[in-house]
């Protein structure tokens, strides 16, 4: 599959697609980063969620007493650096078998849900089958990623569920940027031009 060429600078919008970071991304915080991207206007900006970064020190137990939630017998959920800003906020990404009212779809098989209740139903083992739940997001001021996408900063392809949910996470770097049919190792620490 190869990458969207139209230009997001004609209002072409990037939602629900995967950001992919170049390796000469300069900022640790997104270097060899997949962001899902949860929308994308020429007036607003543009916001997503990385989903490939674990916050290694952060239990969903902890949050889960914060906010006054019984987790004892939770599943296992993993917790999600989803990007710089709001780093105390959160936000569910996960599968489309979980619909409530403040439910988001996204993209086919993929919805975003950021109130409390998913994390208590979660919690109980019965919120979605699949599901990020990451704290912070990516966020973009107008015109702000166009430019870091001409300075070739990112890549972008389509996003998928099994991609998003199914892929390990030190595996979806290089799962993305093959999907647009880019070998990882061919892609150069320096960027140029022609």
């Amino acid at each position: 599959m190869e990458q969207d060429k139209s230009e997001t600078g004609d209002g072409d919008s990037l939602q629900a697609q995967l950001l992919i970071a170049m390796p000469s991304m300069q900022d640790e915080r997104f270097q060899r980063s997949v962001i899902f991207m949860c929308s994308h206007t020429a007036d607003a900006g543009a916001m997503g969620l990385m989903i490939n970064k674990q916050l290694p020190n952060l239990q969903f137990a902890d949050l889960a007493k914060q906010l006054d939630i019984e987790a004892e017998n939770s599943p296992p959920i993993t917790m999600h650096f989803g990007g710089p800003v709001e780093t105390g906020r959160g936000f569910v990404l996960h599968s489309d078998d979980y619909q409530r009212e403040a439910t988001v779809p996204m993209a086919e098989g993929v919805s975003m849900t950021a109130t409390v209740d998913i994390l208590r139903a979660m919690a109980s083992g019965a919120g979605p089958g699949d599901a990020i739940l990451a704290l912070g997001y990516a966020g973009w001021a107008p015109g702000q990623l166009e430019q870091e996408i001409q300075r070739n900063d990112w890549l972008h392809c389509s996003a998928d569920s099994d991609l998003i949910f199914e892929v390990a996470l030190d595996a979806k770097w290089e799962a993305a940027v093959r999907r647009i049919g880019i070998d990882p190792a061919m892609l150069s620490v320096q960027a140029g031009r022609a």
